[in-house]
């Protein structure tokens, strides 16, 4: 009975509808939407940031 209950506790601890690291690929930027997403919209993340901040250290002096 010990190893049926474990067996049955093996199988649900797994997720199935949940990515593993075994069924997962590489990003392909050859792909646009894996270069947007993993390179473009980054960037511009950043510099947005870098600008807004700018700006705000700009208005505290004045």
């Amino acid at each position: 009975m010990h190893t049926f209950t474990a067996v049955i506790g093996f199988f649900l601890q797994i997720p199935e509808n949940v990515p593993h690291p075994d069924n997962n690929t590489p990003i392909d930027l050859s792909d646009p939407a894996d270069l947007i997403i993993y390179v473009i919209l980054p960037i511009v993340a950043v510099i947005l940031v870098l600008l807004w901040m700018r700006k705000r250290k700009q208005d505290k002096r004045n």
